[in-house]
């Protein structure tokens, strides 16, 4: 509850803030925030034969004791090669040629992220002391969010998204190699680094959107839960847990290096976007009339408004963003005066939710194989309430770091789910829009959180913010339990445009 995001990886997304794992995506993306940063954000159950049903039996058929199941017959258990070999198959196997590039993309974006949004706070503070002046890179950064995310999805929904990728990535290769040799230079300034973390976080509006927007084209519809734990597997690896310590290393030996490193990142970055072949504009639909950016903005706000299930989960997603930050905001105090840690205690504290997200990334689609995704979202709102309540009770910094460990395995098995069902049912034509849409109404309540949980700790106590985000994600969880089902998102899949995935060759 310390803080990140349930959000949308991209990324992302994705990508709520978790307390634990805490992005969006890619969130979303995972930003630095006082606990690590993940987002909440998935998977539905498929009409009967293609659901759960079919899920459990492909789970069965893959791992069952006869052994896994290839192309050209079964692997027996006789051997421990052949039992490594049916590990690395269950992890990385069956996902295309194509969408490995695009997740060598996202990997080397996530660790330029990680260096260097760790290196920034560092270099603002050997230009000033003043606590309101350094933290103004953080909201540079994150100030885009307000402004941009409608107007970048209707971009994002007009141009190929492989081309936006790999350009947002160039934007970015060259703002922070700018930094890096500004650095080294001796011309870097606090008003030289507002204006670079503004179009970062303005370019990024942009990527995340075109990021989530490619995966149905590279991947077959019941690979996404696969292909989203992957990707989120990535950036927390590098975004939390490489590339913070690298970042950290690298500017003690030199402040410019952790900049130029991560343009170098972008730029391994661009080559893998751009390894990928084929065209991913959105399909426009036949003899439409021209179109202006604010009746496409419109339109995107119209679909989700329309959408019931889409919607109620946007409006939880802002719940538990809210109530998430509300914990982060005053997490180091808790940290420092409850649970009576030092600053490298708390740094070792802080990648126990990252764990946990790693951890929820490899085994969210097999959660839902399982459960179904509704049951599923049930587990995660409740698991999250009762590890909010048990952080509230805790004086244990081992009791509250399993905790965040388990927030980190809930925020990202949600993200996975809430991604690749929106990924599933939104048009392919509106999706940029749709989403951008969605992600505002999920992030809008961060900084109201932040404000809420400042004022609870102050009136109440440091343990006041967890008490109320327990109570609240409880009540967050009966309503999933009487309103997302699983058959409300097996009838929304089953809805969905059909021609979604139909006509793509996803096999290099």
């Amino acid at each position: 509850m310390s803080g990140g995001r349930f959000q949308d990886l991209s990324g992302g997304d994705g990508g709520v803030g978790s307390s634990g794992a805490g992005g969006a995506a890619s969130g979303s993306r995972f930003h630095p925030a006082p606990r690590s940063d993940t987002g909440l954000e998935g998977r539905g159950v498929q009409p009967e034969g293609t659901g759960a049903g079919r899920r459990v039996l492909e789970l069965r058929e893959r791992t069952g004791r006869e052994g896994l199941r290839f192309s050209g017959g079964r692997v027996s258990d006789g051997s421990a090669g052949a039992a490594r070999g049916r590990g690395v198959r269950a992890l990385f196997g069956g996902l295309p040629p194509r969408y490995w590039r695009v997740w060598a993309a996202s990997a080397c974006s996530n660790l330029s992220d990680g260096v260097y949004l760790v290196a920034a706070p560092l270099l603002a503070a050997t230009l000033t002391r003043d606590p309101a002046l350094v933290a103004g890179v953080s909201v540079a950064f994150g100030l885009p969010w307000m402004l941009f995310p409608l107007v970048s999805g209707a971009l994002v929904d007009r141009f190929d998204r492989r081309t936006a990728m790999g350009v947002c990535n160039l934007v970015r290769a060259a703002l922070v190699g700018v930094l890096g040799v500004s650095v080294l230079l001796g011309w870097v300034s606090l008003p030289l680094m507002y204006a670079i973390f503004f179009l970062l976080g303005a370019n990024e509006t942009f990527y995340d959107n075109a990021a989530q927007a490619i995966i149905p084209a590279v991947v077959r519809r019941e690979q996404l839960e696969k292909a989203n734990g992957r990707l989120f597997a990535a950036e927390l690896v590098n975004n939390q847990l490489a590339g913070p310590p690298l970042g950290g290393f690298l500017f003690g030996m030199a402040a410019a290096l952790p900049f130029l490193l991560g343009a170098g990142a972008y730029a391994f970055a661009i080559a893998a976007i751009f390894s990928l072949k084929g065209s991913f504009r959105p399909e426009k639909e036949e003899g439409a009339p021209p179109t202006t950016i604010l009746s496409e903005i419109g339109e995107g706000l119209r679909w989700l408004y329309g959408h019931r299930l889409l919607r109620l989960l946007a409006v939880m997603l802002g719940v538990f963003n809210m109530m998430f930050s509300a914990g982060a905001a005053i997490f180091v105090l808790f940290a420092q005066d409850i649970l009576g840690l030092g600053s490298f205690g708390f740094g070792v504290l802080m990648t126990a939710g990252a764990v946990g997200g790693l951890i929820g990334s490899f085994t969210a689609d097999k959660v839902v194989g399982i459960l179904g995704s509704g049951r599923a979202l049930f587990g995660c709102a409740l698991l999250s309430a009762a590890s909010s309540a048990v952080i509230a009770t805790s004086a244990s910094p081992y009791v509250v770091g399993a905790m965040l460990a388990l927030e980190g395995i809930t925020v990202v098995t949600w993200n996975v789910i809430t991604v690749s069902l929106r990924q599933a049912i939104i048009p392919g034509r509106l999706f940029g829009r749709v989403n951008s849409v969605y992600r505002l109404l999920g992030w809008g309540g961060i900084p109201l959180g932040a404000l809420l949980g400042g004022f609870l700790a102050r009136e109440l106590g440091l343990t006041a913010p967890f008490w109320a985000s327990a109570g609240v994600l409880a009540l967050v969880a009966g309503a999933i339990f009487f309103f997302i089902g699983n058959r409300a998102i097996a009838d929304a899949r089953a809805a969905a445009e059909p021609e979604r995935f139909a006509g793509r060759d996803i096999g290099s």
